[in-house]
């Protein structure tokens, strides 16, 4: 048998209830059929975001321990600052509470109305700061990133000749390029080193700052290890320092990026770093913590440096690749090859019966919800924006993501998932649509309530309890 190894033992654990299917159904539906509104004792495995889920290893605990609580020049600032100057070689490091923070601050300084910031793919705070300033966003992503099934091993590479074009196009409305490493919305697909080295050439010819959204960076590390030949020998620590030599201004969420719960600003150059230093104070916190505790800055020191270490970084992908693999010898529609960050379900595919406006991934993320007590993320349509027009936008891809927090879960755990989500797959054309109950107006997949548009939730639990699965 071949499967993914834990490079890690359990010292402390967290029980897990798996609640009954009739108790999970009332709970989606005081939930609004909105995964986010599920609350945490509802749930059996959380598989909802990787976004401060990750496990705490025991060298995060024992430095947490040592943390100087003072409010101003915290020893635990400058562990944190040396650490992080080690792994982005930038001069400066600026904190903050998590990675949309980072983003407020850098629009509020760098966005004024009509510019246009190219990118590979969009991330939805990222949009939302950027248009609240004023400026738009270009998605510049490869052919190959829309393709579900594809054996590409970059999908999250931009289109160099896009941007090139992007340059003539909107000269002097550009106030930086952005990278994500790697793409989070289109299945956590990586860029290659390559594709950054030619990016940063380009962004330089035009004297306009390359910034990298790093939260992804560890998954994004591994894969140009694993997948790009002439890094196959370097350490993880060579390439990431290489990445960051190229890049003008890195961010990050520490939520994932270092597992545990805070952000920041790494930069060098000092005339930006002081106007974003203002701004710290009045938005996050003194610029020695950022909003964060000086515990948190501890974990993130010891988060970062173990980010550096192949063993640790591996786990995710390969618990990823081992589920997508498995689902895709059953017909399953997964996004390929296997990316980071989790299992990219295709509810485009999966429910071609459901009405692309009765939003195919919320459907499948609440059916799987009732069927195995997982819970996943919609990453389609629902977190779009409408249209100008108030018609709803349909996103390039419908997907359910399955993420994977980093040494969290066990094999034994994946294969209950996959074996409900295969059920689910050979039991699709119980599964209806939804539609709106109550819908915010920004960022709607965090607080929207939707309805069943048929009684299809009741059928499906009728049919799973049929078959002998209500005792799970």
């Amino acid at each position: 048998m071949e499967f993914p190894l834990e490079m890690h033992k359990a010292s402390i654990i967290k029980k897990l209830e798996l609640k009954p299917i009739d108790e999970r159904l009332r709970a989606i539906k005081v939930a609004g059929n909105n995964t986010f509104m599920l609350s945490s004792r509802d749930v059996f495995l959380d598989m909802l975001t990787d976004s401060g889920t990750n496990a705490t290893s025991n060298r995060q605990l024992a430095a947490m321990l040592t943390a100087d609580e003072a409010y101003s020049g915290s020893e635990s600032f400058f562990r944190l600052e040396a650490v992080l100057q080690k792994v982005f070689r930038k001069k400066f490091f600026l904190p903050a509470h998590q990675g949309r923070a980072c983003e407020h601050i850098l629009s509020r300084v760098l966005i004024k109305p009509g510019d246009i910031v190219p990118t590979n793919y969009h991330f939805t705070t990222t949009r939302a700061h950027i248009r609240l300033q004023g400026g738009d966003f270009l998605e510049l992503f490869i052919d190959e990133a829309m393709k579900i099934n594809s054996n590409h091993p970059f999908k999250g590479n931009i289109d160099i000749d896009k941007l090139k074009q992007a340059f003539k196009d909107h000269k002097g409305k550009i106030p930086f390029v952005r990278l994500e490493a790697g793409t989070n919305l289109i299945g956590g697909q990586p860029l290659s080193l390559e594709n950054i080295r030619q990016t940063a050439e380009l962004c330089r010819g035009h004297g306009v700052p390359l910034m990298m959204d790093a939260s992804l960076l560890q998954d994004n590390l591994y894969f140009i290890k694993t997948r790009e030949e002439a890094y196959k020998d370097k350490s993880i620590l060579e390439i990431c320092n290489e990445i960051a030599d190229m890049i003008d201004i890195i961010y990050f969420s520490a939520r994932k990026f270092g597992a545990a719960r805070g952000g920041g600003i790494c930069l060098s150059d000092e005339r930006l770093a002081g106007q974003i230093r203002e701004l710290i104070p009045l938005f996050e916190g003194f610029i020695t913590y950022g909003g964060m505790s000086s515990m948190e800055l501890e974990a993130i020191a010891v988060g970062a440096e173990e980010t550096m270490d192949f063993d640790n970084i591996s786990q995710g992908p390969r618990f990823i690749k081992f589920m997508v693999d498995e689902l895709v010898k059953a017909g399953v529609p997964v996004v390929t090859p296997a990316g980071g960050l989790g299992v990219h379900l295709d509810a485009r595919s999966f429910l071609p019966h459901v009405r692309p406006q009765e939003f195919q991934a919320a459907s499948l993320a609440s059916a799987l919800y009732i069927i195995s007590g997982i819970r996943g993320m919609e990453r389609g349509t629902m977190a779009e924006d409408r249209n100008p027009d108030g018609a709803e936008h349909i996103a390039n891809l419908e997907l359910v993501r399955l993420a994977m927090p980093r040494r969290v879960f066990t094999i034994s755990h994946l294969k209950f998932a996959i074996d409900r989500i295969i059920w689910l797959w050979q039991n699709k054309e119980l599964i209806g649509g939804l539609k709106w109950h109550s819908e915010p107006k920004m960022l709607r997949f965090f607080f929207g309530e939707l309805d069943t548009v048929s009684d299809w939730q009741e059928r499906l639990v009728e049919k799973f309890e049929k078959e002998g699965y209500n005792t799970l």
